[in-house]
């Protein structure tokens, strides 16, 4: 599968504002994630780093994902898109006709960042390989995974990921 997405250059302004992006983050994501329900509107991730939280667009229709960050020319600091796929697979990437920075974290099944590829360069078409496996990709702020922490073995809580995730969500009942 291809989709268009967008990310930042190579270093410029998300390097020079890293240090202070991950200041902002852990005061945004100091309230407990662990508590909270999951929404369909949201992921929480966990790791060395402690938990973050972003509120996000679901992609999980062909159209929507093609469709992407395309055109989005800002994107709240908490905020991405979370695309999903019917079954784990191979997908591939683009920045083609996204002038947004962004870092794409590559999920498995089981709800675990496999692969990560951080500051897309904004409008490239260069193909970007997520590699086998894949179930989810979480798109965000370019820079911003180096900055809060966010790497490969990261958990990711969301409904998608169902009862078999490795931080799955809490029972409603």
């Amino acid at each position: 599968m291809s989709r268009a997405s967008g990310g930042p250059g190579r270093g410029g302004v998300g390097r020079l504002l890293a240090p202070l992006m991950g200041l902002l983050w852990a005061l945004m994501a100091a309230a407990p994630a662990a508590a909270s329900p999951c929404a369909e509107n949201e992921v929480l991730l966990r790791g060395p780093f402690g938990q973050a939280r972003f509120a996000i667009e679901l992609a999980d229709e062909p159209q929507e994902r093609a469709q992407g960050l395309m055109w989005v020319t800002d994107m709240p600091l908490g905020s991405g898109m979370l695309f999903v796929f019917p079954a784990p697979q191979s997908v591939r990437f683009w920045m083609k006709n996204t002038p947004l920075s962004l870092d794409m974290l590559f999920i498995g099944p089981e709800g675990r960042v496999l692969r990560l590829h951080e500051n897309a360069v904004p409008l490239d078409p260069t193909i970007i390989d997520g590699g086998p496996g894949v179930r989810a990709v979480l798109e965000i702020n370019g820079g911003l995974a180096a900055a809060i922490g966010i790497g490969p073995g990261a958990e990711i809580r969301h409904p998608v990921f169902g009862p078999d995730a490795a931080w799955p969500c809490p029972d409603p009942g």
